[in-house]
């Protein structure tokens, strides 16, 4: 079972303990990812997906956050793609087991 989305969203910074870039993943795409989250989470609403930005792509889960989910950014995503907070970015995402 895999969930193929693209979309688009603006990275956000969280402060917190260990802060963190994100992007939220639209309305539309989380109802898609909701719908299979019971298939493919491993506890705690967490969803493993491959995240491509450009030329970049990484495994990770989206977290869940305010009925939505957000991806993770990493540092080093962030910088082979020359990316920081509040930039637009395209994101192909594959939601798996």
């Amino acid at each position: 079972m895999n969930l193929e989305l693209e979309f688009s969203g603006e990275i956000w910074y969280w402060r917190g303990p260990a802060p963190w870039f994100f992007v939220t993943v639209p309305e539309e795409e989380c109802r898609d990812i909701k719908a299979v989250s019971g298939l493919v989470t491993y506890g705690w609403g967490m969803i493993p997906a491959t995240v491509r930005i450009g030329k970049s792509r990484w495994e990770t889960a989206l977290w869940p956050k305010d009925g939505s989910y957000i991806v993770p950014i990493k540092t080093n995503i962030r910088r082979a793609e020359n990316l920081d907070e509040g930039d637009w970015v395209s994101i192909s995402l594959e939601v798996h087991r």
